[in-house]
């Protein structure tokens, strides 16, 4: 099979094209036949080494957390699917990913396609989606009618915290580049402002008592969000940044969401998808040896809205 892989941290130039033998399905696990993968900012930075802290890499590593495709070998003991199944993946960050075509992996990895979303969306899925989810459902303290200020809501995560926002019935109020403004009122916003204009800061100071901030950026954003919370607001950030905590300064509470790849956060983020609540942005569809490249876009700063998928069918 065809694989992006690499044998040491580096620049996006260390990741290979590379011809390897198919793996097979162990006790518990399912081999999906990839047709994309999603690239996401922990791809570059568990290539980097900018996670060494946190993830122990066994090399040759193959990247990739988000997948797409159809399971075409069944472990023992793995029970809800069979051969043929369209599936998402959830790759484990420490073994092989999602940049081939095809994956070995544990069966509570995967979930049933959304039949109406399309490959690459679907490729684009889980990750933001189980971000956005944990954020919203389980770390912050929302109810219908309560006020949110996303960061970044034209991204990956962002995208999806707005739509889910709204159909939890919060009121909206998003930041994002002036030329995603249309985009994320799209999706549901009910403000948003454009953090590269000249008149930013004074509009996010007219900002005030909001409930909830959520934030997807860190450093400076982080620092400027507690001035626009209400007394016993909630900052929830997604970002790992260093940054001095000021919520007894403000009267807030300030708490990290805690991703993980939960088979209940999974299926719960895939039904949100098949019900038409969650539809994941994709910016551009490249082919899977163009991965470097899609790395090098992401540390540039150009993928502004959703992902970049890399389509197996594309050739290599």
């Amino acid at each position: 099979m065809k694989a992006i892989q690499y044998l040491r941290y580096g620049a996006p130039d260390v990741l290979k094209l590379v011809t390897l033998d198919e793996p097979f399905a162990g006790p518990d696990e399912v081999r999906v036949r990839l047709k994309a993968a999603g690239v996401s900012p922990i791809d570059t930075k568990l290539r980097s080494g900018a996670l060494q802290a946190h993830f122990s890499l066994a090399f040759p590593k193959i990247p990739g957390r988000d997948g797409v495709g159809v399971i075409d070998q069944i472990g023992e003991g793995v029970t809800g699917f069979s051969v043929g199944d369209e599936v998402c993946v959830a790759a484990d960050p420490t073994r092989s990913g999602t940049y081939a075509e095809a994956i070995v992996c544990a069966s509570s990895r995967v979930v049933k396609k959304p039949a109406n979303l399309s490959i690459s969306q679907a490729a684009a899925l889980l990750q933001p989606g189980v971000s956005a989810w944990i954020s919203m459902c389980r770390t912050a303290t929302l109810s219908e009618g309560v006020s949110v200020l996303i960061h970044g809501g034209a991204g990956a995560v962002g995208s999806q915290m707005i739509q889910l926002a709204r159909h939890l019935g919060l009121n909206v109020t998003t930041t994002c580049r002036a030329a995603n403004i249309d985009y994320v009122l799209g999706l549901g916003a009910h403000r948003a402002m454009a953090y590269d204009r000249e008149d930013y800061r004074d509009h996010f100071s007219s900002l005030r008592h909001i409930d909830v901030v959520f934030d997807l950026i860190g450093g400076e954003t982080h620092a400027r969000s507690y001035q626009v919370l209400k007394a016993g607001g909630q900052l929830i950030y997604l970002t790992a940044m260093p940054f001095e905590n000021q919520a007894e300064k403000y009267g807030v509470t300030v708490t990290r969401a805690m991703i993980s790849d939960a088979p209940d956060a999974l299926h719960a983020v895939s039904q949100l998808a098949a019900e038409g609540v969650l539809t994941p942005g994709v910016m551009a569809t490249l082919p899977l040896a163009a991965a470097a490249d899609a790395h090098r876009r992401f540390e540039a700063g150009q993928v502004t809205r959703g992902r970049i998928v890399l389509n197996m069918e594309d050739g290599g």
